[in-house]
């Protein structure tokens, strides 16, 4: 997908109130947005990264035989 057309959008700085280092980054990055006091949502290029992390995880677990499960994030 050509970056012209992807939803992404990037910041010189980072809010005041991101702390660490990587919190920073993922904000001014685009990965992520803060939609409320201590929940972010993944922006389409941090779901790209998350999906691609869980299928390397999956493919590992996979290997050694396990099975896969979910549970609820949020009650």
């Amino acid at each position: 997908m050509r970056q012209s057309r992807f939803f992404h959008t990037t910041y010189k700085q980072a809010p005041k109130d991101a702390q660490l280092t990587s919190h920073q980054l993922l904000l001014r990055g685009g990965f992520i947005r803060q939609i409320a006091a201590g929940r972010y949502a993944f922006l389409p290029l941090g779901f790209r990264v998350w999906e691609k992390i869980i299928a390397h995880i999956d493919d590992a677990m996979q290997q050694l035989g396990s099975q896969r499960m979910s549970t609820p994030s949020l009650h």
